[in-house]
C-alpha cells in the first residue's frame, strides 16, 4: 500500500499533480487555504501504486510519497 501527503503550507494549487497522476487520485480542493489557494487532495491509498509521478512534478515540492 502507498500513501501520498500534501504539505497545505507549501501547495500553490497549480494542479500539475492533478495531470501528472496516471490513476486520478490526485483532485483540486473547493476550498482554498488561509493563503487563498485551491489545494491538491488525495482520495484513495487502497490504488495509489507509489509511482511518485505527482511529487516529481511538483514545483513546490508540497508532495511526500510514502510506501508500505
Amino acid at each position: 500500500m502507498a500513501y501520498i501527503t500534501i504539505n497545505e503550507s507549501r501547495c500553490k494549487g497549480c494542479g500539475l499533480c492533478t495531470i501528472a497522476c496516471p490513476k486520478k487520485l490526485v483532485s483540486m480542493s473547493e476550498i482554498p487555504n488561509s493563503l487563498g489557494f485551491t489545494l491538491a487532495i488525495f482520495s484513495d491509498t487502497e490504488k495509489c501504486t507509489g509511482c511518485s509521478l505527482c511529487a516529481e512534478m511538483c514545483p513546490d515540492v508540497a508532495i511526500s510519497v510514502f510506501k508500505e
